[in-house]
């Protein structure tokens, strides 16, 4: 087992060399209009996944996909030229979804900007159910209590666990 840190510099190594040999070994016009995103390279550095992006609609994305897979032996040739290790990697190439989940994500974001827009100017022309303000206040009219509220007896009851004593006899 290799170091991780080891693997992760000889992934960006690799995707430098698959980019660069994209652009002056390989010449598939199939090809012209890669963009390598990513590479990984497992831990053991036996086998590395490279990610790439191609503009265009599915078709341009197939041929790209078939031309990578007949390119590969030069492209893993020029990786064994430029990065010291004592086995060449294989290499798998991956089309890469960032592009698409990235729109899709756009899209959402977009949608819900638009209902948030609704829903504020719902908020602008609405109005209070009840009061406007339904809770009590300071206010000195509140304060005015009548005497006659209270009745008499309630003034009279004994203290809580104490019995009340008789008083008619």
């Amino acid at each position: 087992m290799a170091d991780p840190a080891r693997a992760a510099k000889l992934a960006q190594r690799i995707k430098v060399v698959v980019a660069e040999a994209l652009g002056r070994k390989v010449k598939d016009p199939r090809l012209e209009g890669i963009t390598v995103t990513d590479a990984r390279v497992t831990n053991d550095l036996q086998h590395a996944t490279i990610y790439y992006t191609v503009f265009g609609d599915e078709a341009v994305q197939a041929d790209a996909a078939k031309g990578l897979e007949k390119a590969k032996g030069v492209l893993r040739q020029e990786v064994g030229r430029n990065v010291t290790v004592r086995l060449t990697p294989t290499l798998e190439f991956v089309a890469d979804q960032i592009p698409v989940n990235a729109s899709n994500l756009e899209e959402l974001l977009r949608e819900a900007k638009k209902r948030d827009a609704e829903v504020a100017a719902l908020a602008a022309t609405a109005s209070h159910a009840g009061e406007a303000d339904p809770y009590k206040s300071d206010d000195p009219e509140d304060e005015d209590i009548d005497e006659d509220d209270f009745d008499e007896e309630d003034t009279d009851l004994a203290p809580a666990g104490e019995p009340e004593e008789d008083t008619k006899k």
